[in-house]
């Protein structure tokens, strides 16, 4: 635990990236600033939250490289992978999606919200700070867990209470969907990923999912599928072009996988579906 809100933190942040070996939560209540994560910069201007996992690369912002926010007001856990050995939190802690988001906003927290997380950091931190005995890691493990399913529960409410971002992505995200076969991308790249799409937005393919997911109730895969469903009765409607060469034109390699999925979608072949225009 480092705690730079009850007490004085000393030291200076890192000048320039490094690659985490271990988890890091970090809470801070207030101050903000831009800190770079991944191939984006994670925007700390209003406090909240940050999650890094082992291997990912943060750094301080560019523009500003001596800028150490790592000695501001906050409160983190740095937790080695190795702590949640035997426990069910090493496997189930790679399903909290918020571990891997290279998003350009923090999660932010309402006054209510900031207590709540606050006193668990504190939990935590008195349990590290006491006699250890054979209970201590059961009890740190179990305030951790608490921890993650109260952010996983934030960031759904995030999602909701912040519209105006959440649309405006999910806005460019059918832009960039439509773009992508207006252009005829799919013949030379295949169907789209929701990794290229989640590039092309500047954020990760699980808060592309996740976001979609809370508006919609349907996840990013499935609206690729959408797309692609509704393009392919475009042209079963509108053109003489064979099934294997609208297939190919919406980027599937093997005619027979394009149809499988159409079926799946429609209830319907292709062929039974064009019949329907003849």
């Amino acid at each position: 635990m480092i705690d730079g809100i009850d007490e004085h933190m000393a030291g200076v942040a890192p000048a320039e990236g490094h690659v985490l070996t271990f988890y890091k939560i970090v809470f801070r209540p207030n101050i903000g600033g831009l800190l770079r994560y991944g191939q984006t910069h994670f925007d700390y201007n209003e406090g909240g939250l940050f999650f890094a996992a082992p291997n990912q690369i943060v750094a301080p912002n560019e523009s500003n490289p001596r800028q150490a926010p790592c000695t501001r007001e906050e409160i983190a856990i740095l937790m080695h992978p190795d702590f949640l050995l035997n426990y069910p939190l090493a496997a189930k802690i790679k399903k909290y999606q918020f571990f891997s988001y290279a998003v350009n906003e923090a999660l932010h927290l309402s006054e209510k919200e900031k207590d709540i997380i606050l006193n668990l950091f504190r939990n935590i931190q008195e349990e590290l700070n006491s006699r250890i005995d054979e209970l201590s890691q059961d009890v740190v493990i179990a305030q951790l867990e608490l921890l993650l399913n109260y952010a996983q529960g934030f960031y759904k409410r995030q999602f909701i209470t912040r519209k105006t971002i959440s649309n405006s992505l999910l806005q460019q995200f059918e832009e960039v969907l439509n773009k992508y076969f207006d252009e005829g991308q799919p013949l030379y790249r295949g169907i789209p990923t929701v990794q290229n799409l989640a590039e092309s937005l500047a954020i990760s393919a699980g808060y592309l999912s996740d976001m979609l997911r809370t508006l919609t109730g349907q996840n990013a895969q499935h609206h690729i599928h959408e797309k692609v469903i509704e393009k392919a009765k475009e042209r079963l409607s509108t053109t003489n072009l064979s099934v294997s060469e609208i297939a190919y034109d919406l980027g599937f390699e093997h005619p027979q996988s394009f149809s499988k999925l159409f079926k799946t979608k429609t209830n319907q072949s292709p062929l039974e579906f064009r019949a329907q225009f003849n």
